[in-house]
C-alpha cells in the first residue's frame, strides 16, 4: 500500500511544480508587459489557473485520502484471515494483501494478480480475466482449481475501487512454500491413455522418484477401484489400497491408501477421513466400526457405529454375514457387488468392494463404496426395453399362429352354421364355439395391440365427439357408486387415430379407475390442448415439442405402489385376484397409444389416487396428393359371384375353409399352397383369373413378391391380401401394388366373400 501512496504523492508533487511554474511565468509576463491591458490579462490568467489548479489538487488529495482510508479498512479486514486475501485494482495492481498470501503463493514481491498466481497456476492471466469478468457482471465469482499440490478454492468479489480476492487451500494440499497444511494422501493424476500427468508431494515422497506411467508403479497396468496392490516405494515394496476418483476431461485421480492382508502394519484410519470416496470399516461380524464423511452422506442417518451392514443395504440374494465370511476366509474372488441401500427418502444403489485389513492385529474389512444409482437406472432401462421388445415379438408371433388357428376354427364353424337352423339341437353348440372363437380372437387382438402389430384404421377424430359417443357406455361400466365427470377444453384440435381402438383405451382406463375405488368415488376425464415449447422428458421417454391433445383419467382410489408403477404396462401383470382380470388392459392401451404415435404416462401415490395422461399429436392439416393408378389393360367384366379366384395359402385348414366358402358363393377357386406353385399355375396362358387371394407371409416367396411378378404378365387383376400380422408390417409393399386390399385374420365366411365381391366390382 505504501508503494501506491508514493506514486500518488509523486503525482501531486509534479502537479504542484507545473502549477507554480505556470503561475510565476504568467505573473512575470504581467510585470514585464508594457501595455497595462496585457499586464492585467496575464495577472487574471495567472490567478485563474492557480485557483483551478489548487482546487483540483485539493480534490485529488481528498479523493486519495478517501481511497487510502478504504484500502486501509480492507487491509485491516483481511489482515487476520487465515487464507490468502488481497485487494487489487481493476488493472490487476495489488493494493493490499495479508501475510497468508505470501505463504500460499510465495509471491511477496508480486505487484499484479497474474504475477502472484504464476507460482501456482499455469495460465494465471486467463484465470484472472475469466473470474474478474464474471465478478464485474454478477458481483462475485468462485472456482475450484486443481494444482499439482492440491486444490485451491479461489473467489473474487467486486468492491468499490477494485476487487477483493481470496484463495483457500483445500484440506491436505501443500503450499508452494513447502508447508503442509494437513496430512496428505499420495495422489496421481492419470490421463485417458494411462500416462501419469502429475503427482503431489506426498506421492513423490512415497515413490522417491517421478513416475510417468502406471507400469512403473504397478505390476499390471489396469488396476480397479478398491484393489490392494503391491507398489515399489522408496522404502521397498508396500501394499497399498487404490481409490479412484473421476476428474475432468476424462482424467482420473488415483489415491494410494495404506493397505495390508494381515501381515503388514495396522491401517491408519485417520488417513481415510480425507479421501473423497465413501469408506466403511466393518468388523468380521458385520458391525460398523468406523466410516468417513462421504460414506455418511451416501448411506444416510442409518449409518452409525452401532449399526450392522445388513441394516444398511440389501440385494445380494443371500445373507450379508455369509458374504463377509467368504471374504474373510479368502473363498470369495475379489469383485464388486451391487447392493440397494435401505433408505426411505430415495432409491440408491451402491457398488461395494470389500478388502481385508488388520486392525491392531485383528482382521477387519474396508468397504469401498461407489454410488451406482445412475448405472443401475440405465441398466434397468436397457433390461426393460429388451424385455418389452422380446415380449412384443413373442406376442406378435403367437398372435399370428393363433390367428391361423382361429380362422380355421371360426371358418369351419360358419360352414356348419350354414347347414343348421335354430331348431337344430347342434345349433346352440355351434354358436358357443363361434362366440368363444371370437373371444379368443379379441384376446389375440390385445396381444397384437401390446406388440403394436395390429391393424389400425386411423381417421380424423375430435376427442369431444368420441367421448360423447362413449359416455353412455362408460356410465354403465362405472356403476352407481362411482361418478364419471367429463371436462373438455373448448378449443380442441383434431387428432388422427383409430376410433374403435381409442374407445378401447378409454374404456380400459375407466374400468381400472372404477376397480381402484371399490367403495365408490369420482372419476375425472379431462381433455385439453397443450403446446410443448420444449421437449418433455419423463419416465425414460422424450416427447418432442409441438401441439398435443391430452386426455387425463384421474381417480381417488388406492393408488399404485412405487415398486409396481413401472410394471403396470407389462402384459399379464395384474394386482387383481385370479379370474378378475387378464392383465392385458393397460398393456393393450399402451400398445394402441404408441402405435397411434402418442404417449401414455402414469402418476400415482398410495392412498391418494392415480392419473393416466395420454398425449396425442395434433393432426397437421395437409392435402395429400392423389396417386394415379397406372393404366391397366381392361378385362372382361365378371359377374359378382361368377369369377375365378386364385387362392394362395400355406396353412391347409385355412385354405380348405376359404376355398369352400368361396365355392359356396359361386366362385371358381384354384388353390395353391405356395407362391411358387401359384406362379407355375399362371404359366398356363389359357387360364383366366379374375382375382388373387393370397397370404402375405409364407415359406419361400412372400405374397407381395409373387403378386408383383404375376402382374407383369397379367396386369390389372385385383388382389386381396390376408395375414395374421398387422397391415402396416407390409404397408410399403402393398402401396406399390395397384387395386389391392387387406383382410386381417381371423376373418369370417361373410367377411371373406364380401371382400372378394368388392374387388370384382
Amino acid at each position: 500500500m505504501s508503494d501506491r501512496f508514493n506514486v500518488h504523492s509523486l503525482t501531486l508533487r509534479k502537479r504542484l511544480v507545473w502549477l507554480f511554474s505556470f503561475t510565476f511565468f504568467a505573473a512575470g509576463l504581467s510585470l514585464l508587459a508594457q501595455d497595462a491591458t496585457v499586464a492585467m490579462m496575464s495577472q487574471s490568467i495567472a490567478i485563474a489557473v492557480g485557483a483551478v489548479g489548487i482546487f483540483h489538487i485539493l480534490y485529488d488529495l481528498v479523493q486519495f485520502r478517501r481511497v487510502e482510508s478504504a484500502h486501509k479498512a480492507v487491509h485491516d479486514l483481511i489482515a487476520n484471515d487465515k487464507s490468502a486475501s488481497f485487494f487489487a485494482a481493476a488493472d490487476g495492481m495489488i493494493l493490499a494483501r495479508n501475510a497468508a498470501t505470501g505463504d500460499t503463493f510465495d509471491g511477496q514481491l508480486a505487484q499484479t494478480v497474474s504475477a502472484l498466481f504464476s507460482s501456482q497456476f499455469a495460465n494465471p492471466s486467463t484465470i484472472v480475466f475469466r473470474m474478474q469478468s464474471r465478478a464485474f457482471q454478477d458481483g462475485a465469482a468462485r472456482e475450484n482449481i486443481r494444482t499439482r499440490d492440491g486444490e485451491i478454492q479461489l473467489s473474487v468479489h467486486r468492491a468499490p475501487g477494485g476487487y477483493l480476492w481470496r484463495a483457500q487451500v483445500a484440506q491436505g494440499a501443500v503450499s508452494s512454500a513447502g508447508q503442509t497444511n494437513d496430512q496428505t494422501l499420495p495422489m496421481l493424476m492419470i490421463s485417458r491413455s494411462g500416462a501419469v500427468l502429475s503427482m503431489n508431494d506426498a506421492a513423490r515422497r512415497l515413490m522417491g522418484r517421478r513416475i510417468t506411467a502406471l507400469d512403473q508403479l504397478f505390476d499390471k497396468r489396469v488396476v480397479h477401484h478398491g484393489a490392494i496392490v503391491e507398489i515399489q516405494t522408496a522404502q521397498g515394496p508396500e501394499l497399498m489400497m487404490v481409490a479412484e476418483l473421476p476428474a475432468s476431461a476424462g482424467r482420473r485421480a488415483l489415491y494410494l491408501l495404506p493397505g495390508n492382508t494381515g501381515q503388514s502394519a495396522d491401517v491408519g484410519w485417520q488417513a481415510f477421513q480425507q479421501l473423497p470416496i465413501p469408506l466403511v470399516k466393518i468388523a468380521p461380524d458385520g458391525a460398523v466400526l468406523s466410516y468417513n464423511v462421504m460414506a455418511s452422506s451416501l448411506i444416510g442417518a442409518a449409518l452409525t457405529p452401532e449399526s450392522h451392514l445388513s441394516d444398511l443395504m440389501e440385494g445380494l440374494g443371500r445373507s450379508i454375514s455369509d458374504w463377509l465370511t467368504d471374504t474373510l476366509d479368502g473363498r470369495l474372488v475379489k469383485k464388486s457387488e451391487f447392493l440397494r441401500l435401505k433408505r426411505d427418502d430415495r432409491e440408491v444403489f451402491v457398488q461395494v468392494t470389500l478388502n481385508l485389513v488388520s486392525e491392531l492385529g485383528r482382521p477387519a474389512l474396508i468397504a469401498v463404496l461407489n454410488d451406482a444409482t445412475e448405472l443401475k437406472s440405465l441398466q434397468a432401462q436397457f433390461v426393460q426395453s429388451q424385455k418389452m421388445q422380446a415380449i412384443g415379438q413373442l406376442a406378435g408371433g403367437v398372435a399370428h399362429d393363433f390367428n391361423n388357428l382361429l380362422t380355421a376354427i371360426s371358418g369351419h364353424c360358419d360352414l356348419l352354421l350354414l347347414r343348421h337352423d335354430q331348431g337344430d339341437p347342434d345349433y346352440s353348440d355351434l354358436v358357443q364355439i363361434n362366440q368363444n372363437a371370437n373371444r379368443a380372437a379379441a384376446l389375440v387382438g390385445q396381444l397384437l395391440a401390446f406388440s403394436r402389430k395390429q391393424t389400425l384404421r386411423p381417421e380424423t377424430l375430435d376427442i369431444r365427439d368420441t367421448m360423447a359417443d362413449l359416455t353412455h357406455l362408460l356410465n354403465r361400466l362405472v356403476g352407481e357408486t362411482v361418478t364419471l365427470t367429463l371436462s373438455h377444453d373448448p378449443v380442441l384440435q383434431p387428432i388422427r387415430a383409430d376410433k374403435r381402438q381409442l374407445e378401447q383405451v378409454l374404456m380400459n382406463l375407466v374400468v381400472n379407475a372404477r376397480d381402484a375405488m371399490p367403495t365408490g368415488g369420482e372419476i375425472k376425464v379431462t381433455t385439453e390442448c397443450v403446446t410443448l415449447e420444449t421437449a418433455l422428458t419423463r419416465d425414460r421417454v422424450v416427447v418432442p415439442s409441438g401441439k398435443y391433445v391430452t386426455v387425463k383419467v384421474e381417480d381417488k382410489g388406492e393408488g399404485i405402489a412405487p415398486d409396481n408403477l413401472q410394471k403396470v404396462f407389462e402384459p399379464f401383470y395384474t394386482t387383481k385376484r385370479t379370474g378378475e382380470g387378464t392383465g392385458l388392459g393397460l398393456s393393450t392401451a399402451y400398445g394402441i397409444v404408441k402405435q397411434s404415435g402418442g404417449y401414455i404416462f402414469v402418476d400415482s401415490e398410495l392412498g391418494e389416487g392415480t392419473v393416466f395422461s395420454l398425449y396425442f399429436p395434433v393432426m397437421v392439416q395437409t392435402v395429400a396428393a392423389v396417386k394415379e393408378r397406372p393404366p391397366s389393360v381392361p378385362a372382361a367384366p365378371a359377374k359378382p359371384n361368377d369369377g375365378i379366384v386364385l387362392l394362395v395359402e400355406d396353412e391347409a385348414p385355412v385354405r380348405a375353409f376359404a376355398s369352400r366358402a368361396l365355392r359356396l358363393r359361386g366362385y371358381t377357386v384354384i388353390e395353391a399352397d405356395s407362391a411358387e406353385g401359384a406362379l407355375k399355375t399362371l404359366e398356363d396362358q389359357t387360364l383366366s383369373v379374375d382375382v388373387f387371394v393370397t397370404d402375405v407371409i409364407m415359406p419361400g416367396m412372400d405374397g407381395p413378391s409373387w403378386v408383383r411378378q404375376a402382374l407383369k404378365h397379367r396386369p390389372g387383376i385385383p388382389v386381396v391380401f390376408v395375414s395374421g400380422y398387422a397391415e402396416d408390417s407390409f404397408e410399403d409393399a402393398q402401396t406399390s401394388i395397384p387395386n389391392s386390399t387387406f383382410l386381417p385374420k381371423p376373418f369370417s365366411l361373410t367377411e371373406l366373400t364380401n371382400t372378394v365381391h368388392r374387388q370384382l366390382l
